[in-house]
């Protein structure tokens, strides 16, 4: 699949030479400086498309629904060589607006301190988006050919949340629905790149996500006339199932260790009740329960287990009137160590580095959970400089020109440059 010549030393310092840092900078502060939380990704898309038009890119806008869209470009190849694909999402982790969220990293207005741009999607994931658009650049102006098409799809709607019960609109409409519009519609590459934030390192496989509802019921009544009935409200059942289910939550822990990592099962939501209406005992008390799944786990599997969990619990406690809601399934991802996307990625980082890449595998999900459904091996290799802390996100302005490089110089290796570019 990929181009059997090597790059030529001539033709690497050609093609690193051409990585123009101050436009590299300039791009990804504009990018930053458009705020872009999920469901509002038009205007990030515009941007891009007009990014995509001086590189003379075949330009495939999908409009996924109102006010949302992915921008696909492609430079077209001679014929011959594979497609690569690099693939970023647009909607930002957070709005911007967020009370308790004040760093500058956290907020859709790019800041540059000693050497480092701060702002909210600098690193998940808009300077990767930016490097792919500057390694194109560097590649068409260091007068490389290209075999195979090099495509960058920016797609909406990755950020991990989803809609449940009143929380409904596009808002809520993320976990890989622009990447799934894409491939569904037709983009599809034969192996892809995605600059998620993994610090430079090379992530082979990553965990998925089951998100579950558990809940108990009980009387709804005035709280004047609940005296004596505590052990009937809903949140004092709850609160009883509470120890069961952070016991299971540490069992499945230990259960899923994988690739160096301990799992992880987070209760991140629980509700009951009316803050309208406190004099009543609420009829329904949820917890919510994000399970991460190893990568070689089959989701049919960590259901099994999620549901004897539950029906553990509904023989415990008869009189609760159980609920149980699985309302996320995305399986985890993996791609092989000897592919040769891994590999040329290998050879380039430590061609620009100096140093071979570090390996890792993640509990994060990302857009490879998709890609990977389509038969499209996928790898996470991406532009950060450290654990986001209260600062917020930040990236190193070197590491986003070592990036842009790396990304030049794969994309002339797997795609194949044509004989006499060197």
């Amino acid at each position: 699949m990929a181009s059997k010549a090597a790059l030529s030393p001539k033709l690497v310092d050609r093609i690193a030479a051409e990585v123009d840092e101050q436009a590299l900078v300039a791009m990804c502060c504009d990018l930053v400086n458009i705020p872009s939380p999920t469901g509002e990704e038009l205007r990030m898309a515009e941007y891009m498309r007009a990014a995509f038009e001086p590189l003379g890119l075949e330009i495939t806008w999908q409009e996924i629904e109102e006010g949302r869209a992915n921008v696909i470009g492609r430079w077209r190849g001679e014929g011959g060589g594979p497609t690569l694909m690099f693939n970023g999402h647009m909607d930002t982790s957070n709005t911007g607006a967020e009370p308790f969220l004040t760093g500058p990293g956290y907020k859709p207005k790019a800041v540059i301190q000693e050497g480092m741009i701060f702002g909210l999607g600098i690193y998940n994931m808009k300077g990767a988006l930016a490097c792919y658009t500057h390694a194109l650049r560097a590649l068409q102006r260091a007068g490389v050919r290209l075999r195979g098409d090099v495509v960058i799809g920016a797609v909406a709607g990755e950020i991990e949340k989803t809609q449940w019960g009143e929380y409904q609109g596009k808002q809520y409409r993320g976990y890989g629905v622009g990447t799934h519009y894409m491939v569904a519609h037709g983009i599809v590459p034969d192996m892809c790149i995605l600059g998620e934030p993994t610090d430079m390192q090379i992530v082979l496989e990553h965990y998925g996500s089951l998100w579950v509802r558990l809940s108990t019921h009980g009387i709804y009544v005035h709280s004047a006339f609940a005296e004596g009935r505590a052990d009937q409200t809903s949140t004092r059942r709850l609160q009883r199932i509470f120890t069961d289910v952070v016991q299971w939550c540490d069992e499945w822990e230990k259960k899923t260790a994988y690739g160096g990592h301990q799992g992880v099962a987070n209760i991140g939501c629980v509700q009951a009740g009316y803050p309208w209406r406190v004099s009543r005992t609420p009829d329904r008390a949820d917890l919510f329960l994000d399970v991460r799944v190893p990568p070689r786990m089959k989701m049919d599997e960590v259901r099994h287990h999620v549901r004897a969990m539950f029906e553990d619990l509904r023989r415990k406690y008869p009189a609760y009137e159980l609920e149980f809601e699985t309302f996320v399934s995305v399986p985890g991802a993996r791609i092989a160590a000897d592919h040769p996307m891994i590999k040329a990625i290998e050879a380039n980082h430590t061609r620009v580095m100096g140093s071979v890449p570090r390996y890792d595998t993640v509990l994060w999900c990302s857009d490879a959970s998709v890609l990977t459904r389509f038969d499209v091996p996928t790898v996470n290799y991406g532009p950060s400089s450290g654990p986001r802390d209260r600062q917020g996100e930040k990236v190193a302005i070197k590491t986003l020109v070592d990036m842009t490089r790396i990304y030049a110089l794969t994309a002339a290796e797997l795609c194949g440059s044509v004989a006499g570019d060197a």
